[in-house]
């Protein structure tokens, strides 16, 4: 029976495709329009002399949304906004990173006008960094908000009371949900209705993960009419709709959403609730056409709904539940694979196994999961980035989004549940252009369920890598004796 093909927006269905090779297609930064000298000298002090495809293409267009400064929108008309599709490790942070440090440059009062939300600490972290490197010396201030400090503290960190009122010290704010969340409901002075750029990162998880919530508020309070005397007049909002006399009297500030994932939904029902104005997609996710000889068009991968890293190559393990453990000390002992991060699917599962390999020896290993305090999750990825500690061992919650330096291998030591999942979790690996080789430990009863899943998602170029019961002999009685050693220990 022909397929019900769900009825796309014009904007889904005719996105504008970013190139998918990365290596052959870099943009040297001075051939991007528009770049401020100042950024370009920064890009270069980093050592960055090209972009990446996916920002050689978002960067002049959100520059271009604000050519006229950011009060007004391109010829005083409202900017689209902005969604963009890219696989993991494509340079998603720096395409959002440098326009809007760009278009602030010339604030003259400090307000919140970018507001960027992620779904963990440590990517939120992550993208303050790079913020910051990029601020640096311009005056504009950037907050971070994740509640790692006191909830007074941030307080202190994003409004001061003057006699005349209360100003902010946030020009850029970098934040997860909840804590955002709760100094929008409690943080007296705190305002966003000079928001400007509302960037959402890994927006598929923020629809999921009933953050959804989150961003009403966020828009909510973008669109508050300020009770204070007069000045704020000048600038109120009033929620996008037709232009009437009144409401093109005063300037606005538009507020412009960019959403950014390497598994954007495809689902229009979903980002229909994000409210989008305009969108404009941006996505190297799309299938190429080949022309055959005569002229003809064969479609090629027609199904490829997510797209991996280039230098990525997959491999399935079939294996029963007794020898994943094995499996695993004989991929870090016997083949002596380095810098693996490995999954599991859930914190104690990660923590057994943490303790099992740990009873065992001979490897150098950490776990990585919400149950450690932040800093010691930070002292584990820079040891890991050192090459100190060979095995990572981590949930998905916790790796998500994160840019590992130099991950060789990514073991699924679970086999993930939705492709999602795998498509983040192998994306640790092989980023920027590098290689990398993914390893799925897939438990016999497992395997069709996730070949299928592989195939539903277009993904074919996985190959099966049986390994003999025979190369596992020599680990099994110091394996079993760390067994009995742990249920001491457990005990």
């Amino acid at each position: 029976s022909p397929q019900v093909q769900p009825f796309l927006p014009q904007w889904l269905a005719q996105p504008k495709l970013v190139q998918k090779r990365i290596k052959d297609n870099l943009v040297p930064i001075r051939d991007v329009p528009g770049i401020h000298p100042r950024l370009l000298k920064k890009l270069q002090m980093n050592g960055i002399e090209s972009f990446f495809p996916v920002q050689a293409e978002v960067i002049p267009a959100v520059l271009q949304s604000a050519s006229n400064g950011y009060l007004m929108g391109q010829g005083g008309y409202r900017p689209k906004d902005i969604c963009v599709s890219a696989p993991t490790g494509s340079g998603k942070t720096l395409s959002f990173v440098i326009p809007i440090v760009q278009v602030l440059l010339d604030r003259v009062v400090c307000q919140v006008r970018a507001l960027v939300v992620l779904p963990t600490k440590e990517l939120a972290q992550q993208v303050s960094k790079v913020f910051n490197i990029y601020t640096d010396g311009t005056g504009l201030k950037v907050v971070l908000i994740t509640g790692q400090k006191s909830f007074a503290k941030e307080q202190e960190m994003l409004v001061q009371k003057k006699v005349t009122g209360y100003c902010s010290l946030a020009d850029i704010i970098v934040a997860t949900p909840g804590r955002l969340t709760d100094h929008i409901s409690q943080t007296p002075g705190f305002s966003l209705t000079q928001l400007r750029f509302l960037i959402v990162d890994e927006a598929d998880r923020m629809i999921d993960d009933m953050h959804q919530n989150c961003l009403n508020q966020i828009v909510k309070a973008a669109f508050q009419v300020e009770n204070d005397s007069g000045s704020s007049m000048l600038f109120q909002r009033t929620k996008p709709g037709p232009v009437t006399a009144a409401s093109s009297c005063y300037p606005q500030i538009p507020l412009q959403k960019l959403l950014f994932s390497a598994t954007l939904t495809q689902d229009p029902e979903k980002l229909q609730q994000l409210d989008l104005f305009q969108p404009c997609l941006f996505t190297s996710v799309y299938s190429e056409k080949k022309t055959l000889g005569d002229g003809t068009e064969a479609e090629q991968d027609t199904n490829k709904k997510y797209i991996l890293p280039e230098g990525l190559s997959q491999c399935y393990v079939p294996c029963d539940l007794n020898s994943k453990p094995l499996l695993l000390l004989h991929f870090m002992l016997t083949m002596k694979f380095t810098r693996v991060l490995c999954f599991t699917n859930s914190r104690e599962a990660s923590h057994r196994l943490f303790l099992l390999v740990q009873a065992f020896g001979g490897v150098t290993a950490a776990e990585f999961s919400s149950r450690l305090p932040p800093n010691e999750r930070q002292r584990t990825m820079k040891e890991f980035e050192q090459g100190k500690i060979q095995l990572l061992i981590s949930t998905d919650a916790t790796a998500r989004g994160i840019d590992v330096k130099g991950v060789n291998y990514v073991i699924n030591y679970d086999a993930p549940q939705f492709i999602r999942t795998y498509i983040h979790r192998v994306g640790r690996t092989a980023r920027a252009g590098k290689v990398g080789v993914a390893f799925s430990l897939v438990l016999r009863i497992q395997e069709r369920r996730f070949l299928r899943m592989l195939k539903d998602a277009g993904i074919q170029d996985i190959k099966k890598h049986p390994v003999k019961g025979n190369s596992l002999k020599p680990l099994v009685q110091q394996y079993e004796e760390a067994l009995s050693k742990l249920e001491k220990t457990v005990k």
